[in-house]
Parts: structure tokens; sequence; C-alpha cells
């Protein structure tokens, strides 16, 4: 961000926005606030909005399984400890210059798309911004209909089981069905530069790695599976913030070509900013 001693500045160029839906193919948990439980109620629910009561996807929890994923893809260090037995990648080092520094941000996929802590002196501000998704009409209208366990959700029993004398303690998940459409699904994605423009297919290959992979609690026990639906690409540049868009067909899916197809139109698209 400090280009010299006595001048500071940072330059927007545009931002590439990405919209569409998140189907969930099985059931979905992302948990609430512990202060949110009720003494009779389930042992471990979902998160929801308070004016609404409906479920719906924190963009961080989005946002923080993106970055996770694309850690373990690139087998980003750990590095830098944010809480307890918590760690997360940055790329400054021991007796790493500033210059160094700025240097390895611009060209890490991980940092220069997701950010750092504010205190880390970086080039420029965090590139993606993942917005809350909430559940549509008529999933809610559906779901009404079924009359699920709990409003917009269903109850999935689990045990753990004492190896020995087979005993059960048995526990209550709340999650969302399979079906449940989220719609108002956004990314917006600013481009500072054009190592930033470069690192745009990182955020494709994210959603790609959340798909096969999961989302929320209960993974490894078959919960979370999601289908990312993108109905809209467009993009608003330069300083009248123009805005140019990317045709889509209907609702796509992130396929291996729509991510080659959307990636070289950013390209294309912001293909006269340096660095």
């Amino acid at each position: 961000m400090a280009n010299n001693k006595n001048r500071r500045s940072v330059t927007l160029h545009g931002r590439v926005f990405l919209q569409g839906n998140i189907k969930t193919i099985t059931g979905l948990h992302i948990g609430g606030a512990a202060g949110a439980l009720e003494i009779g109620g389930v042992d471990s629910p979902i998160i929801r909005d308070p004016l609404t009561n409906r479920p719906f996807i924190p963009g961080s929890s989005l946002r923080g399984k993106m970055r996770s994923l694309t850690e373990r893809l690139h087998g980003s260090e750990q590095n830098m400890r944010i809480g307890k037995g918590v760690f997360v990648h940055i790329c400054r080092q021991k007796k790493m210059s500033d210059a160094e520094y700025r240097e390895m941000y611009r060209n890490c996929p991980v940092c220069s798309v997701f950010g750092v802590t504010g205190d880390e002196g970086v080039p420029h501000p965090t590139s993606l911004v993942v917005r809350d998704v909430y559940l549509g009409d008529d999933s809610a209208a559906q779901l009404d209909r079924a009359q699920t366990d709990f409003p917009y959700s269903e109850i999935k029993w689990e045990a753990t089981i004492d190896r020995v004398t087979s005993a059960a303690v048995p526990r209550q998940i709340e999650r969302v069905p399979a079906g449940t459409l989220f719609e108002g699904f956004e990314l917006a994605y600013g481009i500072y530069d054009a190592s930033g423009r470069d690192h745009f297919a990182t955020v494709l290959k994210a959603l790609q790695l959340v798909e096969e992979d999961y989302l929320g609690g209960l993974g490894s026990r078959g919960g979370g599976k999601v289908e990312f639906q993108i109905t809209n690409v467009y993009a608003r540049k330069g300083t009248e913030y123009k805005t140019e868009k990317f045709e889509v067909d209907g609702a796509q899916p992130v396929t291996d070509h729509l991510v080659t197809t959307i990636n070289d139109w950013v390209k294309q698209t912001f293909e006269d900013v340096g660095d």
C-alpha cells in the first residue's frame, strides 16, 4: 500500500462479480452460537437469520472454507497462530524485508486473494468479499409444506457407541435438508494490480474445491455437499466504474470449461492493468 515514504495510495482498477445460487446436495449443518441454545432444545442447532428465523449461509463460513482448501491445495505453511491450536498461512517469514514480503504477497494465491491481518502492511486490501447467502422463498415454502422437525430444518440423530459394551450416547444434529436452494450468492473480487487479475482463477478453483469437499460440519459423515449455480458474471472497471458483462446461459455449474472461459474474460477485460 505504501509506495514510498511520502506517498501512500492504492488503486482499485475494478471489481468482478459472480452471482448465483447454492443448492444443498446433502444435509447442511452450519452451527449457530452456543448462546442460542435453549433448555430442552436440539444439541447442535444451525445458524439462522434473527429477523426471519430462516437458515442462512454466512459468508465467513464459505470464505473460510474456500481459503482453507486453497491452502491445502498449495501446501501453504501454517505459520501464523490466531488462537489456541489454530494456525493459518501468511507469507511473511523471519528476517524478511518489507519489500520481499510485499513481493511474496503479490505472488501468493492465498494471501493476495483472501488477505491477511490488518497489521501486516501489504500492498493492497483483501481482494475477495463473500456475501451471506439466504434461503430462497420457493425452498422456504417447500419446507413449510413438508412440515420438517423444526422450521426449515430437520433433525439427524447420531450416536457415539462404546466399542466394548455397545452402549450409545445419542445426540441431535439440526441441518437443512438436501435439495434446498439458497439464493443471492455473491462474490466480489477487487483487482488492484496485474497479479491480482491473474489470481482470479484461484477464486473459481476454490469453489470447485468446496463442491468436491463439504461446507459446514458433518462432512465426513455425509453432510455438507453443495453445488454452486452461477447465473450472472459482470465487471465494473476504471474511474467511471463502467459495467462489462460476461454472458451466462441460465444457471451454470462450475465446470472446468466455465472456469477457463470466465478467467480468460477477466484477463481480457483487465488486460491494461499493470503492476
